[in-house]
């Protein structure tokens, strides 16, 4: 997970390369628009690459004068199927007997530097504060032979996380209708909230076991989780409350109106 992490972000960093050359040949050949365009619409192409196809989240930014604006995004935040959560005496049934469920929500006020940027809003380098909160519920049928038990059995996990930070990012505008919009870098403080549960019976041993399993596959699918989650506490009870540091990244791609 984190070498392809690190293989995207040195693509990125070659996309934003060429797309800084492919501005400014635009910006030459092309006279500014005349008309005002406050409003774009964006579809976020980064969780996707993170988290799987069945996470994707769309968002509204509308310009306030010349150098302000505020975004609103809003979506489904899922998780693909944890792989890796099967131990030697309990393991996952078939993903058609899952069942998931999940919710993306941010937002940011973002300050366009006048002295950094020849346009206005929503185009060049900008700042501001930022809000995220994504909030996940999975459940899923497990099949146990455990000593004192043998047969199937329910699980449900349960991952919230919420974000305050501040964020640097730059916004590309293409035709004058088009958008790309990266935030390159967001450090804020995270509330997460991790709880699994099960609805029958096992020993402590076999619970810690799971609980661990689950805790490890939650770390190969989400950036930074193994730096929260400290080893021991997780499998202890199914649960865990913290507050840490954590990061936003986001790319998405717009329609201006």
């Amino acid at each position: 997970m984190i070498a392809e992490l690190k293989l995207s972000i040195i693509q990125i960093i070659l996309v934003i390369s060429g797309l800084f050359f492919m501005q400014n040949s635009y910006g030459q050949e092309l006279t500014p628009a005349k008309k005002d365009r406050k409003n774009t619409i964006k579809i976020n192409i980064t969780n996707p690459m993170l988290f799987g196809q069945d996470c994707y989240i769309a968002g509204y930014e509308r310009t306030i004068g010349s150098h302000q604006s505020f975004t609103v995004n809003i979506g489904r935040f899922a998780l693909p199927k944890l792989l890796s959560i099967g131990t030697d005496s309990i393991k996952q049934l078939n993903s058609n007997s899952t069942t998931s469920r999940g919710l993306s929500l941010s937002g940011d006020y973002r300050f366009y530097l006048s002295k950094e940027n020849k346009y206005n809003s929503p185009r060049g380098v900008y700042i501001g504060p930022y809000f995220a909160s994504n909030g996940f519920t999975r459940k899923f049928e497990l099949e146990a032979t455990a000593g004192e038990f043998v047969g199937k059995l329910n699980a449900e996990l349960k991952l919230q996380i919420a974000t305050v930070g501040f964020q640097l990012g730059y916004q590309f505008i293409f035709w004058d209708r088009v958008s790309l919009d990266m935030v390159m870098f967001g450090p804020g403080l995270s509330a997460y909230k991790v709880k699994a549960s099960l609805d029958t019976s096992l020993s402590a041993e076999k619970e810690s076991e799971l609980f661990q399993k689950i805790n490890d596959a939650l770390a190969a699918k989400i950036p930074g989780y193994s730096l929260v989650i400290e080893p021991g506490e997780f499998q202890k009870t199914g649960s865990f409350n913290t507050t840490s540091a954590g990061f936003r990244y986001v790319m998405m791609v717009g329609f201006r109106f």
